[in-house]
């Protein structure tokens, strides 16, 4: 069975008037992953910093099952939350910032080179993400992973929107942080690659242009780990959407696999069709009209994903995740995603720093003894276990 984990953004936010607050070098000071574990099944998360100090990331191990995954999803959560508690501040899955704010950026050679080279798309960019990784055997493979899954993307940023407020304003969209993100110069979808060959070459050309080191692709191998890793996802709102994006994206990288190993060949579809399918599903989310991945036409969202769940439907059963996954789309498809959950917060209050206490409270909040994908009663221990095994961090 495929290992995978996650890498999860959150906003850094005041309680008292949601503005985000730059401490992510505070809340690694706090953070000591030296400090002996509670126990062998409750290891401190991985926490680092990104662009802006006003987000920290926290970063799974890789995980064999779905229910081990979703637990440290959740103890990352809580733990993130609780060294935030201690400078002031809290967590929140939030893509984007509700409310207005000037980021301010973290202070080291990476990031000053990327401020000095790409201006305001640099100083503008305070956008949280959920990043996927799902091991391959050999980069060969993850190619032909790569090259199989890509009409498939733009469902599940559909699925996991969660921004559609912008600096103090209604963007009209659900997923506004996918807008943002393609500002940068290698974002989006790729064209077919054919083979780890052409891959790397292509990342060396781009590299070689002075622009880009580490392409934003939507997928891409991952520079440091035997994974692929997808990229398309706003940081979700509910954990529970998080677990599932992470099932979904391990069932695809498991097809496209077989397909790959059948010597079944990738849809050619080009890469600027692709592009319109992320723009409507950063447009509409589960709530219009999305691009069929088969058809490449327009179709409701119950149709998309019926549809994906025919494609990896046998993935998701040897995994025992087809019955949560099925009624987690449910759900998402009755109530909406994070985006749903913040109109509706700013249409109760009309103000912005409401929608960020809400989404601060639906960040941690605990489906009381019930799985991370609401399947079924558990135990309280059973349900914060984490699994031993590997203890491998995953990152970049």
């Amino acid at each position: 069975m495929r290992t995978f984990g996650v890498e999860e953004e959150f906003l850094i936010v005041d309680p008292d008037n949601g503005s985000p607050l730059p401490l992510a070098a505070e809340l690694l000071r706090l953070h000591d992953p030296g400090r002996p574990r509670v126990s062998h099944r409750s290891p401190l998360p991985v926490l680092a910093v990104e662009l802006q100090q006003e987000q920290l990331e926290v970063i799974t191990r890789p995980h064999s099952s779905l229910r081990g995954l979703a637990a440290e999803i959740r103890a990352g959560r809580n733990y993130a939350d609780a060294l935030a508690r201690k400078a002031g501040g809290r967590i929140a899955a939030l893509a984007t910032s509700p409310v207005p704010v000037a980021p301010r950026h973290t202070r080291n050679d990476r990031y000053d080179a990327l401020l000095e080279k790409f201006a305001l798309t640099a100083r503008e960019q305070l956008t949280c993400g959920f990043h996927v990784h799902v091991s391959v055997g050999s980069d060969e493979e993850g190619v032909a992973v790569l090259d199989r899954i890509r009409p498939w993307l733009p469902t599940l940023t559909a699925l996991s929107s969660n921004s559609p407020f912008w600096n103090g304003a209604e963007s009209g969209y659900a997923s506004f942080r996918t807008q943002a993100w393609n500002r940068w110069s290698s974002a989006g979808p790729t064209e077919v690659f054919g083979s780890a060959r052409a891959y790397h070459s292509l990342v060396e050309d781009l590299s070689a242009t002075g622009v880009v080191t580490s392409p934003d692709f939507d997928a891409r191998l991952s520079a440091r780990h035997p994974t692929v890793e997808v990229r398309v996802s706003d940081v979700c709102l509910d954990a529970r959407d998080a677990a599932l994006i992470a099932a979904l994206v391990r069932a695809l990288v498991e097809t496209a696999a077989r397909e790959w190993e059948a010597g079944r060949s990738p849809d050619m579809v080009p890469a600027a069709v692709l592009r319109q399918g992320a723009w409507r599903a950063s447009r509409f989310g589960v709530a219009g009209d999305l691009l069929h991945p088969v058809t490449h036409r327009p179709d409701t969202a119950r149709n998309v994903l019926n549809a994906l769940q025919d494609h990896i439907g046998d993935a998701l059963d040897e995994t025992g995740d087809a019955a949560s996954a099925a009624e987690s789309l449910q759900r998402i498809l009755r109530h909406g995603t994070g985006a749903t959950r913040q109109r509706q917060a700013f249409e109760r209050t009309g103000r912005l720093s409401d929608v960020v206490a809400h989404a601060t409270a639906l960040t941690h909040q605990e489906p009381a003894d019930f799985d991370p994908l609401g399947e079924r009663l558990l135990t309280r221990d059973a349900e914060t276990a984490i699994p031993s095994g590997d203890l491998v961090a995953i990152s970049g």
